[in-house]
């Protein structure tokens, strides 16, 4: 029985495994750790003969040049993060490539996530779940190793996904310096498995046979059966258990060119400032106010950070369409089939001296309508960015108009305190004025009467729809032709700094003896007297009223106040939160 156990240790401090067991596994998937874990917050550490052995994750980057109709993008050349495609910039900072692959349902993902030391990949019974490249990085024997898990291999298979998945797997072998087979010990050799044994020895790369599902040492006699396949560096694991994991990444390290060591960031997560907790803001009187925001202006005066954009919508809007476009790739896999997307895909692109991480969501569907394992884990991941994000580009199909869907996922990310951008895509079917041959249903005249063609009245209709977002811009574009998406940066770019944006006490305390409160329509009980205003934090902007009395404030009152601020200051794309606190309190 191996034991293991986690501390966290605070919110940037990385967690400390301590371990009491054999020096055969990496660490045990009893661990404590959750779905959409930054893989930065985890740091192993464990000793193996009188050495140490340090498994650290990194986050990654890299975007190509652009084409066609997407806007023009900058590659930036920096240390790599997870799930990104950029070999120029591990190549640059001296890292290997080390690509997972086989058959479906072997356990590549759960390899993956043992070596990279978090779940980022979506692991279930179910064959297929992985489609998109997923991109990771650990550190084993102090040496930095970028991997790569990609989906189940079938190389005869004609359909369109099981296609995409090959041709996403042949990216990541066409990058990697080492490649990782996995087979299923429990299962017979099969067809396929010798087909892709014979692709890989074409790659020219050294070629690695893991037999997964081999649990104890009982069941070692598994591997001889695979003996056939010809590969002579053949290794029985455990991906489940970290069995046998070391020494194949022993035998990894020893073909693969040796590389400078990498300086470790000092902060978060690609250099990425560590965030302030908003609700250590907000425990604050009358008389520190002053003190907590000179400590905010000067936090403000810091680096710009990286501006994380999550796509979110309901499946078959187009997001990795348009992800494809904003990052002039064929990052990832796109398809009429919804839902094809499911472990979330992101790639960093630098626009005018900004970074922008754009993570493409799975679509999200409502909880009766999804039924596999992977679906409902796929949502799940998908909120999980969506909190993790800073601005999120609600997309918006213009064929279907607004539904009761788009807006519950537009109340995510407005609950969240997320800024939003809502992007209507593929307008230019709406434009064009393209007929259906057939009779329309009826489902489908309620869609045209909510979708109407002028742009100006399609605008007011979805503002009728999603009233509480009023402060989000629109923007009309076609992803799959490159038409508009060239104003997405340029708002990105607005809407970051607004989200940022400080206003000091001296200036909030001369708006509010410009304010007419005598105009809001408040109940008499709930009537407060302000003394003064001050805004507590940033992303999203909060704000504290101190009162004469501690009395909640009414919906309308408060309605009014955010009204009055975003009229004298902007704050674009990004809600306002208001709090209010007793003078005595």
């Amino acid at each position: 029985m191996h034991l293991c156990r986690w501390e966290q240790r605070g919110s940037q401090k990385p967690a400390t495994r301590v371990e009491n067991s054999k020096p055969r596994s990496l660490y045990n998937s009893d661990s404590k750790q959750v779905w959409g874990q930054p893989p930065s917050a985890v740091r192993s550490t464990r000793r193996v003969g009188g050495g140490r052995r340090t498994y650290r994750n990194h986050w990654a980057c890299g975007p190509r040049t652009a084409e066609g109709g997407c806007p023009d993008i900058q590659l930036i050349l920096t240390q790599p993060t997870y799930n990104s495609t950029s070999a120029l910039a591990t190549t640059a900072a001296g890292i290997p490539t080390v690509a997972i692959v086989g058959r479906p349902n072997v356990g590549k993902s759960t390899l993956f996530n043992r070596i990279v030391g978090s779940r980022r990949a979506i692991v279930g019974d179910e064959p297929g779940i992985t489609r998109d490249r997923l991109y990771g990085d650990a550190e084993w024997e102090g040496r930095h190793l970028r991997i790569v898990d990609t989906g189940g291999i079938l190389p005869e298979e004609k359909d369109l996904i099981p296609s995409e998945i090959y041709r996403q797997a042949r990216v990541a072998l066409s990058e990697a310096s080492a490649i990782i087979m996995v087979i299923d010990g429990r299962a017979e050799l099969a067809g396929p498995d010798l087909e892709l044994v014979r692709l890989l020895r074409k790659s020219n790369r050294p070629l690695f046979l893991a037999v997964n599902k081999v649990d104890s040492e009982k069941q070692s006699s598994l591997i001889d059966d695979f003996h056939r396949l010809g590969v002579q560096k053949m290794f029985p694991i455990s991906a489940e258990h970290g069995r046998g994991v070391d020494d194949l990444l022993d035998a990894v390290l020893q073909v693969l060119p040796v590389a400078e060591p990498v300086e470790q960031e000092p902060e978060g997560s690609a250099g990425v400032p560590p965030a302030v907790p908003r609700a250590s803001r907000l425990r604050m009187s009358m008389g520190d106010a002053t003190d907590e925001i000179a400590e905010n202006e000067a936090e403000s005066a810091a680096p710009p950070h990286e501006v994380k954009v999550a796509i979110i919508g309901h499946p078959n809007v187009g997001k990795s369409t348009l992800l494809n476009c904003l990052t002039a790739s064929d990052r990832a896999i796109v398809s009429p089939i919804p839902g094809t997307t499911r472990d979330a895909v992101d790639e960093i692109v630098e626009h005018n001296g900004r970074r922008f991480r754009f993570i493409d969501t799975a679509g999200i569907r409502r909880k009766g309508k999804t039924h596999l394992m992977a679906e409902k884990l796929s949502v799940v991941m998908a909120r999980k960015h969506l909190e993790g994000a800073d601005i999120a580009l609600l997309v918006i199909d213009a064929t279907e108009g607004v539904s009761q869907l788009d807006a519950a996922i537009a109340g995510y990310a407005h609950e969240s305190g997320r800024s939003t951008i809502i992007v209507v895509n593929k307008w230019d079917l709406v434009i064009s004025g393209k007929e259906k041959a057939a009779r329309p249903t009826k489902a489908e005249r309620m869609r045209e009467s909510k979708r109407p063609g002028d742009r100006d009245a399609y605008e007011q209709r979805l503002r009728y729809e999603l009233k509480f977002l009023n402060y989000a811009p629109i923007v009309f574009i076609s992803a799959q032709s490159g038409k508009g998406t060239e104003k997405i940066f340029p708002l990105l770019e607005e809407v970051a700094t607004e989200r940022r944006k400080r206003v000091t006490t001296s200036q909030m305390n001369r708006f509010i003896e410009r304010v007419d409160f005598e105009r809001a329509s408040v109940p008499v009980r709930q009537r407060v007297k302000i003394l003064y205003m001050t805004q507590a934090s940033v992303a999203p902007p909060t704000f504290v009223l101190f009162t004469n009395r501690a009395v909640k404030l009414h919906f309308s009152y408060q309605r009014f106040l955010e009204n009055q601020i975003r009229q004298a200051f902007g704050f674009v794309g990004t809600p306002i939160w208001i709090k209010n606190r007793a003078r005595n309190s």
